[in-house]
């Protein structure tokens, strides 16, 4: 039994006697009305305590610059940031532009539940419907991938906007990631999960050629610019050279921010803290969704089978081994804790730290997004410390990192 729980257990058995029969009435059903809904959650910490654990914990990783945000009943509550946002000691500001990483993947899938609700794209419906010729005919283009290589191979015909989502393609991560460069197929599509960069850059590419979408300015306008998210863009932005965030690598030694020309799908995004409070609050809300395709975002798609996420494609578990609250959902990945129901989403390179957790009973959020990937080892404590206990699946998304244990 959790300590809350047993606390909650307690004050319900001191109710005073004292009371009128008819108020304690009331404070009995009150309490066990709070313990059927399960653990208590933590309360949102004050901005004051919430600055000295951050501190806390860019000491003891060593981190340069971190930046937090909370969410509660989907509105922002708190967006702080810390340290530096560049080796010339910059202030790292919640204004300040940082690299977002594969939190991208979760702006995408939020863009692509847009375009299912107004009817442009079926989730389960084969991409080869919305091309004009085969997939291996497409020319190759450096912004996507080298589609001619699955010449041969019929799979690409079975392959759905679900199936891409939800890192089911049997791609590997990138192509230039295989032995000889080219993309190929590891397994059919949708009988595993394999976290494939590639299958979001395909999702894209279908919705740019078989659509006429252009990804990045769609995204900024069903997006970004509903959300008031004012410092975000998929592509590179001249005016955000003034307010930058370069990174610092694992070994300590800084690196400049990218200015990534071409849009992609599976992590060219740009943002801010303050913005990434404003995506977090509107997705756990499912702000300009219906119900329907806010729920389908975060439920449960396919199972993870899996020791951790990376590498991509190591062997499956045996089944009394997986973790069967573990699955994938549209562009996140959907868990389930002693709050209930949850979905994350990481970014990570290697000066980039990012994690976005989000508590479905409550409508609440962490998003913290850091320019020092030593960041990372604090984050599962650090979301502890905002959310309580949420079961997010830190393990399997790092794999073997020794996480920091909140001592100084």
């Amino acid at each position: 039994m959790s300590s809350a729980a047993s606390l909650s257990r307690s004050a319900l058995f001191s109710i005073d006697a004292r009371m009128p029969a008819r108020l304690r009435a009331l404070a009995a059903a009150g309490l066990l009305a709070l313990l059927a809904s399960g653990p208590l959650a933590a309360r949102v910490p004050s901005a004051e305590a919430l600055d000295a654990q951050a501190a806390q914990a860019m000491a003891a990783t060593q981190a340069r610059g971190l930046a937090i945000a909370v969410v509660d009943r989907g509105r922002v509550v708190r967006v702080r940031s810390y340290g530096s946002r560049n080796a010339q000691g910059q202030p790292l500001r919640t204004d300040t532009v940082m690299y977002g990483a594969s939190l991208t993947k979760a702006a995408f899938g939020y863009f692509v539940a847009q375009l299912v609700d107004e009817g442009r794209l079926d989730l389960d419906k084969p991409i080869a419907g919305y091309l004009d010729r085969p997939l291996p005919d497409y020319p190759d283009e450096s912004r996507y991938a080298p589609w001619s290589n699955l010449a041969g191979d019929e799979r690409w015909r079975k392959l759905t906007a679900r199936h891409l989502l939800t890192h089911s393609s049997g791609f590997a991560n990138f192509f230039f990631d295989e032995a000889n460069g080219k993309l190929r197929f590891h397994f059919d599509p949708g009988t595993r999960y394999g976290y494939s960069g590639d299958g979001l850059i395909l999702l894209q590419f279908v919705i740019e050629r078989g659509l006429g979408i252009d990804v990045g300015e769609g995204m900024r306008e069903g997006v970004f610019a509903p959300l008031g998210m004012r410092d975000t863009s998929m592509i590179w932005q001249p005016r955000f050279a003034e307010n930058l965030a370069d990174g610092w690598r694992a070994d300590g030694s800084a690196e400049p921010h990218d200015e990534r020309s071409r849009v992609r799908a599976a992590g060219s995004m740009d943002t801010s803290i303050d913005d990434m409070a404003r995506f977090a609050a509107g997705l756990v809300r499912g702000a300009g969704l219906s119900k329907r395709m806010r729920a389908e975002l975060a439920k449960p798609q396919l199972p993870i089978t899996t020791r951790s996420q990376f590498p991509s494609l190591q062997p499956e578990l045996p089944v009394a081994q997986r973790r069967a609250d573990l699955a994938a959902g549209l562009g996140v990945i959907a868990f389930r804790g002693a709050q209930g129901a949850g979905f994350m989403k990481g970014g990570h390179n290697d000066s980039t730290a990012n994690t976005l957790v989000c508590i479905e009973r409550g409508q609440r959020c962490v998003v913290i997004l850091s320019n020092d990937v030593r960041a990372e080892p604090a984050f599962p404590k650090l979301v502890e410390f905002v959310l309580g206990e949420t079961g997010a699946p830190w393990a399997w998304e790092y794999g073997d990192m020794k996480f920091w244990d909140g001592s100084r």
